[in-house]
C-alpha cells in the first residue's frame, strides 16, 4: 500500500511509533515527540543575577504544551552562584517558584508534562555574573574565549571544589529538585551535559583532579552518580532524569574514550537501587554539534578519541540501559524524516527535538497530520528585541483559505 500523504505533500506520522503511548516512570506520555530544555534568555529580572519565569514564559511554554506531551524546560539555575548567564530563570527564589507554578499551571492545563531541568554552570560563567563571587569546577582549567559580558575566562580560573563543597553542592541539586515539585512541575531532568558542571568533571580532559573525585573513570563519576542519588531520594526515581553527552566539544569538555567512560557511567546507574535507578537517560547524538557539521564531528571524534568511527554511536548505552528498564530519550538533528525510523529501530524510546519546537509551538500536530513546518530563525534563539520575537509569535498552522471563484 502506498504511503499517505497530506495535501501539503508531507508523510502523516500519526499511525508511526512516534504517536504510540510511553510511560516514563509516572509520566503517561500519549506521544513520543519531546521538546528539549532551550536556553531563551527570556526572563524577568529580580534582582542583580537574578532571572524569574515572567507572563511570556507562562505563554511559550503554555503555547508547546499537548495533551500527554512532554516539555523539558530551559537549564534553571539550582542556585544563585550556579548561573551563567543573563535571563535565565532559576529555581532557587521563592518569585522564581511561583513565576513556574505559573508556567506549569499552564502546561497541566492542555494536559501535558512539565519537567525541570537542574543545572550549575560550573566555569562555564565569571565573577562578574556571580556578583564577584569565584567560578568552580572539577579542576582551576579556565575556559578559552569570552563570557557574555565580555570578561576573558582565563583571566578569572575557576575554583576547583573541595570535597565539602561538592558535598553542599549535591545537597543543592536535591533541595532544587523539592522546590520544582513544590512548584508543579512533573519531575526534574539533572543536567549532566554539554560541559556544565557535572559534565566537567566526567570529561578527563577538563578534571585533572588528584582526590576521590578526579583520575579514574571512577572518581570522575563519583560526584554526578552522588547528585543522582540525592535528587532521586528527594523527589523519586519516578521523577527524575539525567541529561548526558558524551561526545560533547561545547565547553572545551573533549574525553579520550566516550564509548568506555560513559559505558561505566551507564553500567552504574543501571546498577543502582530501585529507590535511585532513574527513570530516563537522555543523550545527544555524536553527530550534533554547536560549530561543526555532522560529517565535519565525526571525523573529528574519530581523529581525537580511542573511538572508531563505526563505533560513535549511542545504541551501547541504550543496550545498558534497557537491562535495568531505564528509558532512552535521543537527541539531535532529529526531524520529520529520522525521528520514527529512531523509534522503530529500537535504538530510543523518544526523541527530543528544539529547533523545531521553537518555530513551531504546534510541533506534534503538524508532524501528526503531514503539515508543512515554519522556518527558525537562529537570530532570536538567545534573546531578541522585542522579547516576543521568535519566541510566542510563531504562528500555529492555519489550513490556506478556499476563496470563492467567478
Amino acid at each position: 500500500m502506498p504511503s499517505r500523504v497530506s495535501p501539503a505533500g508531507f508523510r502523516p506520522l500519526d499511525d508511526t511509533t512516534l504517536f504510540k503511548s510511553l510511560k516514563i516512570g509516572s509520566t503517561e506520555l500519549h506521544h513520543r515527540i519531546v521538546m528539549a530544555p532551550l536556553t531563551r534568555m527570556r526572563g524577568v529580572q529580580e534582582s542583580e543575577g537574578v532571572w524569574a519565569p515572567g507572563d511570556l514564559a507562562v505563554e511559550y511554554y503554555g503555547q508547546r504544551a499537548t495533551k500527554g506531551g512532554l516539555i523539558l524546560t530551559e537549564a534553571c539555575p539550582i542556585s544563585r552562584l550556579s548561573c551563567g548567564y543573563p535571563g535565565v530563570p532559576g529555581i532557587f527564589t521563592p518569585g522564581q517558584s511561583a513565576g513556574w507554578k505559573r508556567v506549569t499551571d499552564a502546561v497541566h492545563a492542555k494536559g501535558g508534562f512539565i519537567y525541570c531541568q537542574l543545572w550549575h554552570v560550573g566555569r562555564a560563567t565569571v565573577p562578574s555574573l556571580l556578583g564577584g563571587e569565584p567560578c568552580v569546577s572539577a579542576s582551576s582549567i579556565p575556559l578559552r574565549g569570552n563570557a557574555l559580558d565580555g570578561s576573558v575566562y582565563a583571566t578569572t580560573p575557576p575554583k576547583g571544589l573541595t570535597v565539602d563543597e561538592i558535598t553542599e553542592l549535591v545537597e543543592e541539586f536535591a533541595a532544587a529538585g523539592k522546590r520544582a515539585l513544590e512548584a508543579g512541575f512533573d519531575g526534574v531532568e539533572i543536567h549532566g551535559a554539554n560541559g556544565y558542571l557535572l559534565d566537567q568533571f566526567l570529561h578527563d580532559n577538563s578534571n585533572i583532579r588528584t582526590d576521590k573525585y578526579g583520575g579514574s573513570i571512577e572518581n570522575r563519576c563519583r560526584f554526578p552518580l552522588e547528585v543522582v542519588k540525592a535528587v532521586t531520594a528527594a523527589v523519586g526515581p519516578e521523577k527524575t532524569g539525567i541529561r548526558l553527552s558524551p561526545y560533547n566539544y561545547f565547553q572545551d569538555t573533549r574525553d579520550s574514550n566516550p564509548n568506555k567512560h560513559w559505558a561505566y557511567l551507564c553500567e552504574q546507574l543501571a546498577a543502582l537501587p530501585k529507590q535511585n535507578r532513574l527513570s530516563y537517560v537522555h543523550m545527544v547524538e555524536p553527530r550534533f554539534d554547536e560549530i561543526l557539521d555532522e560529517d565535519a564531528k565525526i571525523a573529528s571524534l574519530a581523529n581525537g578519541t580511542k573511538t572508531e568511527a563505526k563505533m560513535q554511536s549511542l545504541v551501547p548505552f541504550r543496550q545498558i540501559l534497557s537491562k535495568a528498564d531505564i528509558k532512552f530519550l535521543a537527541a539531535g538533528s532529529f526531524n520529520r524524516d529520522n525521528a520514527a525510523p529512531k523509534l522503530d529501530s529500537g535504538d530510543a524510546d523518544a526523541v527530543v527535538m528544539g529547533r523545531w519546537f521553537i518555530a513551531n509551538p504546534d510541533l506534534p500536530t503538524r508532524l501528526a497530520d503531514g503539515l508543512p513546518l515554519n522556518s527558525y530563525d537562529r537570530n532570536s534563539f538567545y534573546g531578541a528585541d522585542p522579547p516576543r520575537k521568535g519566541y510566542v509569535d510563531y504562528p500555529f498552522y492555519e489550513a490556506p483559505s478556499l476563496k470563492a471563484t467567478v
